[in-house]
């Protein structure tokens, strides 16, 4: 599986905002730490959310009959092979239709 780097701009003002409520000390490592853990935070909810909206939407599907897989990537594989599935842009366009 594949890793994907993200960068973000923060200006002077702003590292030195969240460097009060923020450890941070001179290499960064403290400010790095605290985005990298909100990040994993937003993804668990989002995980959660994915989880328990996809784990209805197969259980009451009478087409689909195989197993619920129980770790995160073969569920995560599952629901976005589905011919039903669309993402969140995907979801926003049509919407706009």
């Amino acid at each position: 599986m594949a890793n994907h780097t993200k960068t973000i701009t923060l200006t002077e003002i702003q590292q030195k905002i969240l460097s009060n409520d923020i450890y941070n000390d001179s290499d960064n490592a403290g400010l790095d730490a605290w985005i990298q853990a909100a990040i994993d935070g937003k993804i668990n909810n989002c995980w959660k959310r994915m989880q328990n909206n996809w784990t209805t939407k197969l259980i009451d599907d009478s087409s689909f009959t195989d197993a619920i897989p129980s770790n995160q990537a073969d569920f995560v594989a599952l629901v976005t092979a589905r011919s039903d599935y669309k993402n969140r842009k995907q979801r926003d366009d049509e919407s706009k239709i």
